[in-house]
Order: C-alpha cells, then sequence, then structure tokens
C-alpha cells in the first residue's frame, strides 16, 4: 500500500510496477495540479485537473499490464485506515504531513506491518523502515512531532525534483529488499543524505518497547506543535551572540563538516548525542544547529525526551547562517 501519490509516491510506485511486485494498492485524495509536474513524474499536462490516482493506475498499468492496482481516491483517516492497511503486507508512507505519519505508524503496530517511510526537506532527505520484525516505530524516533515552521510541504518551502526522484527510490529499494529477503533493510537506522554535497550518513535510533503498546487508535491526529523547540532565525542568533546573552551551541554535524565550517560551540554529532548529554548544560538556553535544520530537530527531540529546556533550533540551519 503506498500512501500518497506524490513526489514520493510516483518513484516507488514506477520501481515497484516495473519489479512486478503484484499487488499494489494507491490511497491519494488530491487532483494533479501544474505545480506538481516538477517533481512527480508519472504524470504530464494532459492530466491536470485528474485524480492522481487515477492518472498514475492507467500509466502504471502501460508499463506493466500483468500486475493489480488498486487506486483508492479517499483521504486516509482514523475512520479506514486499519481497513486498508490489513489487506496489504508492507505499508510505504509517501505523506507529506505529520498529522498522516502518526496514524500510519500507529495502525501498523496494531496490525504488526513493517512500514517503510520517507520523508524530505528543502536539501535533505531521510529514509528508514519503522515496525520491521518488531522493530523500532515512527515514535521511538519521533517522540514528538515538530513546530508548524517544520510541517510546510514541498508547494510551501520549494524542493529541487531531484531530491524527491532519489528519495522514492531509496524507498522501493527497502520494499525489494523486505520481499525478497536481502542485504540489511534499514530497521532502526536512519539514512540522510544531503543533494547539495552529496554526503549520506546513517543514524541508529533504538526501540522505546512502550511505543509498541498501542492497541487502538487516538480518536484525533490533529498534532499540538507547541512542543517546547522554538525556532530562531539567523540573523536573530547573530543578533544575540553579538550581545553576548548566555547561549550553548550544539553543532549535530560530522567532525568533517565542522572543520569546513562553524560558527563555534560543541560538536557533538547527532549520532552520539545521547551518549552525551552530560556536556550540555540544563540551565542555559541550547541552539542546536546543522547544516540545513534537519538533524538539529531531531537533535532538538532527543534533546527535549531527555528533560532539557529552552531549546532553540536554527531555521534553515548553517545554509542559511
Amino acid at each position: 500500500m503506498i500512501i500518497g501519490c506524490g513526489g514520493l509516491g510516483c518513484p516507488v510506485l514506477q520501481y515497484l510496477s516495473a519489479a512486478g511486485v503484484g499487488s499494489l494498492g494507491i490511497i491519494d485524495h488530491d487532483l494533479v495540479e501544474e505545480s506538481n509536474l516538477q517533481r512527480q513524474i508519472l504524470f504530464s499536462t494532459k492530466d491536470i485537473g485528474r485524480p492522481k490516482v487515477l492518472a498514475a493506475m492507467e500509466k502504471l498499468n502501460r508499463y506493466n499490464p500483468f500486475i493489480t492496482i488498486t487506486p483508492i481516491q479517499n483521504k486516509l483517516d482514523v475512520s479506514n485506515a486499519l481497513e486498508i492497511i490489513n489487506q496489504y503486507q508492507i505499508i510505504v508512507d509517501c505523506s507529506d504531513n505529520f498529522k498522516t505519519r502518526y496514524l500510519v505508524n500507529d495502525a501498523c503496530i496494531i496490525q504488526d506491518k513493517p512500514l517503510v517511510s520517507g520523508s524530505i526537506y528543502k536539501f535533505e532527505g531521510q529514509v528508514t523502515v519503522f515496525n520491521y520484525l518488531k522493530g523500532p516505530t515512527y515514535r521511538c524516533l519521533y517522540p514528538e512531532p515538530p513546530e508548524q515552521e517544520f510541517t510546510s510541504n514541498c508547494s510551501e518551502t520549494g524542493v529541487i525534483g531531484t531530491i524527491t526522484g532519489l528519495t522514492g527510490t531509496l524507498m522501493a529499494n527497502e520494499v525489494i529488499k523486505i520481499i525478497i529477503g536481502i542485504g540489511k533493510v534499514l530497521s532502526g537506522k536512519l539514512l540522510t543524505f544531503d543533494i547539495l554535497s552529496s554526503r549520506f550518513s546513517t543514524f541508529d535510533y533504538k526501540l522505546i518497547p512502550e511505543n509498541r503498546e498501542i492497541v487502538e487508535l487516538a480518536e484525533d491526529y490533529n498534532m499540538s506543535c507547541e512542543n517546547g523547540i522554538k525556532e530562531i532565525t539567523a540573523d536573530e542568533l547573530k543578533e544575540k551572540l553579538s550581545r553576548n546573552e548566555p547561549l550553548q551551541i550544539i553543532d549535530v554535524r560530522e567532525p568533517f563538516e565542522f572543520q569546513e565550517r562553524n560558527i563555534g560551540g560543541t560538536l557533538i554529532p547527532l549520532k552520539q548525542l545521547e551518549k552525551n548529554l552530560h556536556k550540555i548544560e540544563k540551565d542555559i538556553p541550547l541552539v542546536i544547529v546543522c547544516r540545513s535544520g534537519v538533524r538539529s530537530m531531531s537533535a532538538a527531540q532527543i534533546l527535549l525526551k531527555n528533560n532539557f529546556s529552552n531549546i532553540y533550533n536554527l531555521k534553515g540551519g548553517l545554509i542559511e547562517y
């Protein structure tokens, strides 16, 4: 089941249909818009105004007429998630909002389905696999939703179309690995990459057992973003530094990135953060920085979970700075 037929869903569907995956479900309620065409490569100008799931089904059937494609032109929500997901063996989350991601995660836990997940933010992509062989879940990686500023979609923030293709291709690869039982599935591992520097990194995250104890869906997945993490712009940070305000800057990039360019502060790479919490003062405001703001948001979530407060995420990362 492919949830979302946008920038990520299109390449996932193309590669899985070409590979001969016998049964593919697609759920999406949107219509094709002109602004989609730059990254949603299943569609053409002739499809503008048509339901995405129907346009995708027609194109995929021309690629491979020997598979079964089930289009569902609807929103995935609490009322239908369990019924729809129960019909499929592997779930692929190509959605672009946190409400759906938490919903899909919980439904997959209840029905014990592996969940291949991908996301993008500006120039960074992320791919991982949740709930594989009772492994870590989405809530283990993201206990709380990020602030509203980090919930925008591609249309709002702008995106280079190739990053959706790269992310979707890597997601399809994880599905194929699960199906044929080859290689090491990205369970408990978050693959991140930056298309501007062509650098890939992998970070480990662990199962939090209580996150697997979900037995029913919540009544409402309208997530609150009041989670104790604030954002700070590059100009605001520069002003605070010029006034010598008490701040801790924690840089969660890799050492080679820090050596190439940094704004001072303490280097603690994201994958080493939980082992080095003792190096961070709890009574001084924290500014977390990385290249574009994605890894720093993950770091801020970890700090919040460990009872740190007064946390600022550098908006747009060092690219903006």
